[in-house]
């Protein structure tokens, strides 16, 4: 078991821009790429990424694997199978022994099985000593249903900071055509932000599953001009070309300081607005350059 003082603290949901999926037994290759590749979180997946007959195998090496990964400087995640599966029970023990931070849930899209999900966390947080609450839950919408009602997810527990959509289910349930392009996915994607958004968590984007970086890339800087500030992802060597994107670089944030200054020059000589390199700066463009400032900060970006 692992204890909590063994655990870094957790970043702010909205630094948390990678969220690298990988089975629960992976390669020597895969398992060092993933230490090496320099992903924010880490979610060890013990539903789909784990074969049934693997899974006794993935729930016994899962400390040694989280202990590995943390030293690598990732937060610890881990996708259990959904209460009412045979497995469920089992995986959530396995994952709360072995000190995830994070519990995420597949096919989430019933309040009530999040609810039930937490009470069992708390179980075994009060099994192990460790503070109340204190582990999160990550909500994974990959059907209709989760992403129409993500907000009623989100209020089903204070353990919920962040909720992940998800590409490959949804697509199916959807009864949609998959394409590189991710047409199919566009108005999901942007109303999951959206009540994500209003429900006060961090949405996720969901991964690209093509294995092309420059395509990675691309999609990353859909996801965000939409407003995300986080993606998931597959494949370890897609997390360089997305921190680049979902990064505040030093242009962005020279560009934000020069928005503010003028900004706030100009209502101090009394003016409602201030005209900068052709764009109008209101009142809710200057709250958006002092978030951006203030991300980059924390992100440890210079200027």
């Amino acid at each position: 078991m692992n204890t909590p003082s063994e655990h870094p603290p957790l970043a702010d949901p909205d630094l948390r821009r990678s969220w690298l999926f990988i089975g629960g037994t992976p390669s020597s290759a895969a398992l060092e790429a993933t230490l090496a590749c320099g992903a924010d979180v880490v979610i060890v997946d013990l539903e789909d990424f784990t074969p049934p007959p693997r899974r006794p195998e993935a729930r016994a090496g899962l400390a040694t694997l989280l202990v590995r990964l943390r030293r690598a400087g990732a937060i610890t995640a881990v996708r259990v199978n959904a209460p009412g599966h045979e497995d469920a029970d089992a995986d959530l023990a396995a994952a709360m022994d072995a000190g995830t931070q994070i519990v995420s849930l597949p096919m989430a899209d019933r309040a009530e099985t999040v609810a039930a999900l937490c009470t069992a966390i708390s179980d075994h947080e009060a099994r192990w000593g460790r503070a109340a609450g204190s582990t999160e839950l990550l909500p994974v919408c990959e059907t209709a249903r989760g992403v129409a009602d993500v907000r009623l997810l989100a209020s089903a527990s204070r353990r919920v900071r962040a909720a992940l959509l998800g590409a490959e289910d949804l697509a199916a349930d959807l009864c949609a055509e998959r394409t590189p392009e991710g047409v199919e996915l566009a108005h999901a994607r942007q109303r999951f932000l959206l009540d994500a958004r209003a429900a006060g968590i961090e949405p996720i984007d969901a991964p690209c599953t093509f294995a092309d970086p420059a395509l990675a890339e691309a999609e990353a800087r859909h996801a965000r001009r939409l407003g995300y500030r986080c993606k998931s992802l597959v494949r370890p060597e897609h997390v360089s070309p997305l921190h680049r994107v979902l990064t505040p670089s030093a242009d962005d944030l020279h560009q934000a300081q020069a928005m503010v200054a003028a900004f706030e020059a100009a209502r101090a000589r009394g003016e409602d607005r201030a005209l900068h390199e052709g764009l109008w700066v209101e009142v809710p463009t200057w709250r958006a350059a002092l978030r951006l400032i203030e991300r980059a900060r924390r992100l440890g970006v210079t200027g």
